[in-house]
């Protein structure tokens, strides 16, 4: 009933709303190792005469007493469950992106007319590219086709028609459309919309709303 859907639906737009704060925090993270990395090493003065220069048979590879290496305590984190040393060695990002990637220019137009020009990461979607930058698309589902929240407006005519051939909307993404606030001739679902090198420059609009009727027996995955 009507209760039902209201209570499903807020409690989707609750799981949006920590994954966009999870977002947040996981870029103040990413920023702090960065810049622990990009540190010159640090002398620590006043060592007592037993600290040798010379690494202990017990401690070898490692660094030298008496000087702090960030890089050495990064790499101290390889059995540790967040593993996020190891991912920025590879370099890639905690929110999933690549500091290699090849990239295009996006620009989100919000409900007020504000734009937002990011550089998007060749093989990621809209809606990753959006919570990778804090904009506000919701995406309830995460992307498994079964609500209409991250629905965006193809700003260009010329633009949208390129997305239909390099990436023709599937039945069970037109039939999530059916149920997209404001829909309009050239609507797309930002979960579906793949970025690469063809549609560098796209703009997309995003709606003033969003009508979260998900599918029968879809229930959001844990976070």
């Amino acid at each position: 009933g009507v209760a039902r859907r209201e209570e499903r639906e807020a409690t989707e737009s609750a799981a949006a709303d920590m994954l966009r704060r999870s977002a947040r925090v996981l870029r103040t993270l990413e920023e702090a190792c960065v810049r622990a990395r990009a540190a010159p090493s640090t002398a620590i003065p006043n060592l007592p005469a037993c600290a040798s220069s010379s690494p202990s048979p017990s401690h070898r590879g490692a660094p030298p007493s008496g000087t702090f290496e960030p890089a050495a305590v990064d790499a101290s984190f390889a059995s540790g469950p967040l593993m996020f040393h190891a991912r920025h060695h590879r370099g890639e990002s905690l929110l999933g992106g690549d500091f290699n990637a090849e990239t295009i220019t996006v620009t989100f137009v919000d409900k007020d007319g504000e734009e937002e020009v990011v550089e998007a990461q060749v093989g990621k979607n809209l809606l990753e590219i959006a919570h990778m930058n804090d904009i506000e698309l919701e995406g309830a589902c995460e992307g498994s086709l079964a609500c209409s929240t991250c629905h965006v407006i193809v700003e260009e005519e010329d633009q949208f028609d390129l997305l239909e051939e390099l990436m023709e909307p599937t039945d069970d993404e037109n039939d999530m459309l059916d149920l997209a606030f404001g829909l309009t001739e050239t609507s797309r679902l930002g979960c579906q919309v793949v970025c690469c090198h063809e549609i560098d420059g796209l703009r997309v609009r995003i709606p003033s709303a969003t009508r979260n009727m998900a599918v029968d027996g879809f229930v959001p995955k844990p976070h």
